[in-house]
C-alpha cells in the first residue's frame, strides 16, 4: 500500500524513545513540584511557630506593661484605698493557693472592726468587657481563697490605663467601682452618688 500514512518500524521506536523522554521529563517535574510543595509546607510551619513565639513574647510585654503600670500607681491607690475606703491592709500581687486551686489578686485590702470590708482591685493595661466578670468571679470566690476574710462585706475596683468603649460605664452598672491610672497616679472615675455593689 505504500504512502505517507505509513509508519515505519524506526518511526515507532523513535516516538517510543521520544515519549519515554518526556515521560521521565514529567516525572521529574512532578518531583520537583512535590518537594517545593514540601518545602512551603515547612516554612510555612516555621512561620507559624515564629507567630506563635511573637504572640506569647508579646503577651508577656503586656503582662510586664501591666505590672509596671500597677506598681507605678501603688502609693495613689495605697492612699486612696487607706483615706476613702478605711483599709487597714494592703496587698499588691497577692497570691493565694487552697488545695490544687491558685489565685492571684493585683491588689487585695481588707480591714476589720467597724469598716469590716475586703476590697478587690483588678489592674488591667488595657481594660476589655471580659475583665468585669473576671473581677466579679474573684470577689464571689474570695472567701473560698481566704476563709479568714469570710464575714466581710466583699467590693471591686477595675482599673485600667485605657478602656475599651462603654466597658466603664458596663463596670460600674454592674456596681463596680472604676478607675484610671494616669502616669503614676490612680483616681477613682465613678460619678458621686455611685452606690457600688456589696457581695
Amino acid at each position: 500500500m505504500g504512502g505517507r500514512d505509513d509508519i515505519s518500524w524506526t518511526d515507532i521506536k523513535r516516538m517510543l524513545a521520544e515519549l519515554a523522554v518526556r515521560s521521565k521529563e514529567t516525572d521529574r517535574q512532578i518531583k520537583e513540584l512535590k518537594r517545593q510543595i514540601a518545602e512551603q509546607g515547612r516554612q510555612i510551619a516555621e512561620q507559624g511557630k515564629q507567630i506563635v513565639e511573637q504572640g506569647r513574647q508579646l503577651g508577656g510585654i503586656g503582662d510586664k506593661f501591666g505590672y509596671f503600670a500597677e506598681g507605678m500607681a501603688l502609693p495613689t491607690m495605697e492612699a486612696l484605698l487607706r483615706r476613702r475606703f478605711h483599709m487597714e491592709n494592703v496587698a499588691p500581687r497577692h497570691r493565694v493557693r487552697r488545695g490544687q486551686k491558685e489565685q492571684e489578686y493585683d491588689v487585695l485590702a481588707w480591714a476589720n472592726g467597724k469598716t469590716n470590708t475586703a476590697i478587690v482591685v483588678e489592674v488591667k493595661s488595657r481594660v476589655k468587657r471580659d475583665a468585669i466578670p473576671q473581677l466579679i468571679r474573684q470577689i464571689e470566690s474570695l472567701f473560698d481563697f481566704l476563709p479568714e476574710l469570710a464575714g466581710k462585706t466583699r467590693m471591686g475596683i477595675l482599673a485600667g490605663i485605657d478602656w475599651d468603649i462603654g466597658v466603664e460605664e458596663e463596670a460600674q452598672a454592674a456596681g463596680l467601682f472604676t478607675a484610671r491610672i494616669w502616669e503614676d497616679v490612680f483616681e477613682l472615675t465613678t460619678r458621686k452618688g455611685f452606690k457600688p455593689r456589696k457581695w
